[in-house]
């Protein structure tokens, strides 16, 4: 997005980093006021830059052992909308993508064991008219889960031009001297 500027972007690198840090601690390690970061927070809430804030809970620590995505083949790839819809019904699904390939539908969920992710495939998401199948890859553990890389536009170029070997810097090296720090 263009009208993200370096500043925007140096906001957001921060406080993905972490959400809780005060906007005077972030103001200050920008160089700005905070009046200035709580407007440029406001603003790319209502642009939808920042989707949400908050805590993330382990679903580990809630008993919710197998970590399960699913790919769902359905009877015509036109009504994903209505099948997204009964999926949300079931709170163990924790996100739903509309995809390319053998599958119309990839879904993530997080079940008790595998008695609870065979019960909720066969009992549930089976039976939403319309799909014909599923296939489910049980993860084995989490290699690492992060937030998108915040990278300055030149980096974006640099990245699209490069993407077969560059290995990308990470974002607070890209941005010294950009914000005379």
């Amino acid at each position: 997005m263009e009208h993200i500027d370096i500043l925007d972007r140096r906001i957001l690198e921060i406080i993905t980093r972490n959400a809780r840090i005060p906007f005077k601690d972030v103001a200050e390690e920008c160089g700005v006021s905070r009046a200035a970061i709580h407007q440029r927070v406001a603003r790319l809430m209502e642009e939808g830059v920042i989707t949400g804030s908050g805590y993330t809970v382990s679903a580990k620590a809630l008993g919710y052992n197998t970590c399960t995505y699913v790919g769902i083949k359905l009877e015509r790839a036109a009504i994903y909308k209505e099948v997204a819809k009964r999926l949300l019904e079931f709170p163990e699904i924790v996100e739903c993508h509309f995809t390319t390939g053998q599958y119309s539908i990839l879904i993530k969920l997080y079940t008790f064991d595998n008695e609870h992710l065979m019960e909720l495939l066969n009992t549930c998401v089976l039976k939403i008219e319309g799909i014909t199948s599923t296939e489910a890859l049980i993860s084995l553990g989490e290699g690492f889960s992060r937030n998108i890389a915040i990278m300055p536009p030149r980096a974006k170029r640099n990245a699209a031009e490069n993407h077969t070997t560059r290995r990308l810097r990470q974002p607070e090296h890209l941005y010294d001297g950009e914000l005379g720090m």
